[in-house]
């Protein structure tokens, strides 16, 4: 089992910037494939907003690309740098990782709402 610890988030005017932040805790490194952030809209599926992948690629939700940047902080924690924002960026922001082994775990997620 895993338990991810998310922090940032929170309320800010269009146009700010906040971050956000995610630990692993149990995984070992090398069973680490990717670890990232999704989010979820109310009324709307959960989507991806950004994932930073084993050997160091990175995925980026279209909508996000260019304003958003994930970074791994160290071997277990990343970071999701989100400037620019905008009000359609309202939603809860959950942190996602996933073992090689094949396990995926969800954080408890994080409210981020953006005021215009």
């Amino acid at each position: 089992q895993e338990q991810l610890r998310e922090s940032g988030g929170g309320l800010v005017q269009a146009g700010g910037s906040l971050r956000l932040s995610c630990s692993a805790s149990r995984t070992i490194v090398s069973d680490i494939a990717a670890m990232g952030w999704y989010r979820q809209a109310p009324g709307k599926q959960r989507e991806l907003v950004a994932l930073d992948n084993r050997g160091g690629s990175t995925d980026y939700a279209d909508s996000v690309r260019g304003r958003f940047t994930i970074s791994r902080d160290h071997a277990k924690k990343v970071s999701l740098r989100m400037n620019d924002l905008k009000a359609d960026d309202t939603a809860v922001y959950y942190c996602y990782l996933h073992r090689v082994s094949g396990p995926e775990y969800w954080g408890q997620g994080t409210q981020v709402t953006v005021s215009s």
